[in-house]
């Protein structure tokens, strides 16, 4: 922050070393520079404006969490559309086609791998996007699993362009700016049988989520996804909200 100080035009205070009588009258106080009075008032608005952010964070952590539930949808080709692409099994020797997963992986070294997950209730409040890649995953043996989903919010660059309810670009560790994700538009959607998702890139994305104590997904990003290119918004510390899913 830049430091904030007198213009050349403030009247400078001059101390009075006079001793005094006793018994003389005590002289009034000089009136206050109206510049003093004024970057007093401009100090004070900054400090107010700096904390702001600060106190919500504090106001959110010591409030107790807010549950909100969210019905869970089927994923279908058309419910899933503004995340990316629900595929599900084709006929032997079809050729390439729009329904197929279209794929963006030129930014690294594809990493095709079993992802075995344990313990994840249907519940969350973090939600995490990759900018560089788009993710595909799905449940070996078809098993029933859930997702959270918000639309993708990578802007090209800090700015005055805000998001709904004041939300203003953040840049992220891996170097992109985004939009906050807003809880009001977080949806869950239902994977149901041998089909998965493609995630397009900037998806935010919580999950996956399941019933069982333990599921195997296999799972298709870039080798360094999860080291470089990890960007997480914290529902129950910036917004007081845990989500729960209902099905």
């Amino acid at each position: 922050m830049q430091a904030l100080g007198l213009g050349r035009g403030c009247i400078p205070l001059h101390v009075c070393r006079c001793r005094r009588n006793a018994a003389s009258p005590s002289a009034p106080a000089p009136p206050r520079p109206r510049n003093a009075t004024r970057l007093s008032t401009r100090i004070a608005a900054v400090r107010a404006s700096a904390a702001q952010p600060a106190q919500m964070e504090r106001a959110h952590a010591e409030e107790p969490a807010r549950v909100v539930k969210l019905r869970a949808v089927e994923a279908t080709p058309e419910s899933f559309a503004p995340f990316g692409q629900v595929i599900a099994a084709s006929p032997d020797g079809d050729e390439f086609s729009p329904h197929d997963a279209q794929l963006d992986l030129s930014r690294g070294v594809p990493r095709f791998y079993i992802m075995r997950l344990q313990d994840r209730p249907l519940k969350f409040s973090t939600i995490t996007h990759h900018a560089s890649v788009t993710q595909c995953l799905g449940s070996i043996g078809g098993q029933d699993w859930y997702l959270g989903v918000a639309k993708p919010s990578i802007v090209d660059g800090p700015s005055d362009q805000s998001g709904q309810e004041g939300r203003k670009p953040l840049q992220s560790p891996a170097g992109h700016c985004y939009l906050p994700p807003d809880p009001a538009e977080v949806c869950v959607f239902r994977v149901s049988g041998p089909k998965f998702l493609k995630l397009n890139r900037g998806t935010w994305h919580a999950g996956p989520l399941f019933k069982a104590d333990a599921v195997d997904f296999y799972n298709l990003e870039l080798s360094n996804t999860n080291v470089v290119d990890r960007t997480t918004h914290h529902f129950k510390k910036h917004d007081g909200i845990i989500f729960v899913v209902e099905d």
